[in-house]
């Protein structure tokens, strides 16, 4: 792997991943180091994370990849042996054709400021390795880290809670009987929401904006429970400034909040502020969870809450206005391809896998 790639496709202190490929390159794939030894490799709980990520079905790119993984090396007898682990996922279905030479840089795409920082040398080609393809050995990883996760009783699990001005109900704030059997039908459902009337206005806000040639974007909320109490720090490594960083490493997230995130500034405290009491067995638990289980950088034992929000997909086929690099003209681009007309259906398996990689790597950091 070259220097670069190190640098800044890597993510991790305890168990470091480092992805590699671009989206019409011959594969695309991730190296995990410091992945504890001796948690079972669940194969088809693996596959089923990478199919709900994978491009095809009613509301997502027609771009067909079976997205099978090839793992080479830490994983012996069914179980992670400690040893580095190496994923590859071979590209199978690009149409580079659509692509041309790319001197018309696609507005919101990352083509312009790649283009000024390698000096028009990068294969731009399908967004490169920019693209959002790079999420599929992103959902690998993570669902190794939700293996790990789930050995300790901790569950993720997240929906679609917006889609244009579609909007479904949120998780219930507190665990209750219903949370489990909630998780389990958003994992299974090909289109996860909590409430089906509101599944059915988000489908017709995207078939809208897909018939006009448009997109839209996405809100997405995630839930974790089965947290200990003070996992996380103060100031750099607390729940909230490691989970963000990794979050953001999505193409299309723009924006990250916990519990009740931006509607704190119209709270006063007295309304903010996460009471306790004792219940009938001792234990010490949370009367509200406006903080999204965290205080002060650690875990409260409430159910841990993000809400992400993911532009739209910036590839649309409407005239959009852009600049010739070779010419020096302006002109106007209309986009060929195949493409997402609300990546937020596809990006739940990621926000899911780069919320468990955030928490492993917390969790390595009380051993």
């Amino acid at each position: 792997m070259d220097t670069e790639r190190e640098v800044y496709s890597s993510w991790g202190k305890n168990c470091r991943i480092t992805i590699f490929g671009r989206s019409h390159g011959p594969n695309i794939g991730v190296r995990i180091e410091g992945f504890p030894a001796g948690i079972a490799y669940d194969e088809e709980f693996i596959l089923k994370m990478m199919a709900r990520r994978a491009p095809g079905g009613a509301f997502a790119t027609k771009r067909r990849e079976p997205d099978l993984p090839i793992v080479s090396g830490g994983i012996k007898d069914g179980f992670t042996t400690g040893e580095a682990i190496e994923m590859q996922i071979v590209n199978t279905n690009q149409r580079s054709r659509d692509y041309g030479e790319m001197v018309l840089p696609r507005p919101s795409h990352a083509d312009y400021p790649a283009y000024v920082k390698y000096g028009g040398q990068a294969d731009m080609r399908g967004g490169g390795h920019f693209s959002g393809r790079l999420t599929a050995p992103l959902v690998f990883a993570g669902a190794l880290a939700m293996l790990y996760l789930r050995e300790k009783g901790v569950r993720i699990a997240s929906h679609l809670l917006q889609v244009g001005n579609a909007t479904d109900c949120t998780f219930s704030p507190l665990e209750n009987a219903e949370t489990m059997k909630v998780f389990d039908e958003l994992f299974s459902s090909d289109f996860p929401v909590i409430d089906k009337a509101a599944g059915e206005e988000m489908k017709a806000e995207i078939r809208r904006a897909a018939e006009e040639g448009d997109s839209v974007g996405a809100r997405i909320e995630c839930a974790v429970t089965g947290l200990p109490v003070g996992l996380g720090t103060h100031m750099f490594r607390g729940v909230e400034g490691v989970l963000s960083s990794i979050l953001f490493g999505i193409p299309a997230v723009k924006g990250v909040q916990f519990g009740e995130g931006f509607r704190f500034p119209a709270m006063r405290g007295s309304d903010a502020n996460d009471g306790y009491y004792y219940n009938e067995q001792g234990q010490v638990c949370l009367r509200s969870n406006h903080c999204g289980g965290i205080a002060g950088g650690m875990s409260t034992g409430a159910p841990l809450l993000i809400q992400v929000a993911m532009k739209p997909t910036p590839s649309i086929f409407l005239p959009q206005e852009t600049v010739n690099l070779k010419t020096g003209q302006n002109e106007t681009l209309v986009i060929k391809g195949r493409h997402d007309p609300c990546i937020g259906l596809r990006a739940l398996p990621g926000v899911e896998a780069a919320v468990a990689l955030g928490l492993l790597d917390l969790f390595e950091d009380e051993k």
